[in-house]
């Protein structure tokens, strides 16, 4: 069975770090590219960042660039988010996503066949 737990959402303050995890199980882990989306209330979920199989290729939102960190872990079947610099409008639920692919991870939601259930982080002021 296919699971994506995602770990590590909180309540923080602007300029804060906070480092999401995301563990999976039920499939082989290192064929798959990952991905980080979010959904702030009341709009559509956005990519965020990907990472491919091997870690040689990264890709970001221009929202997150410079202050958040997609890598991964691919003998702990984990996928992380290190985020920095946290703003207000960074506030959503987090989503942690697999792609069967080899090549550049994907930004299109479309893309990616397995998805987490989400943890929120929420930024104050």
């Amino acid at each position: 069975q296919v699971q994506l737990v995602e770990f590590g959402g909180g309540l923080v303050q602007a300029g804060d770090s906070l480092r999401l995890s995301c563990a999976a199980s039920g499939f082989t882990f290192s064929w798959y590219s990952m991905g980080w989306f979010r959904q702030a209330p009341g709009k559509e979920r956005e990519f965020v960042a990907g990472i491919n199989w091997s870690s040689s290729s990264t890709v970001y939102a221009d929202s997150v660039k410079a202050r958040f960190t997609i890598s991964r872990d691919n003998s702990q079947n984990t996928v992380y988010l290190q985020m920095n610099s946290l703003k207000p409008e960074d506030t959503a639920v987090y989503y942690c996503a697999a792609d069967r692919k080899f090549g550049p991870p994907g930004s299109e939601e479309a893309q990616y066949d397995y998805w987490g259930q989400g943890t929120q982080v929420t930024v104050s002021s």
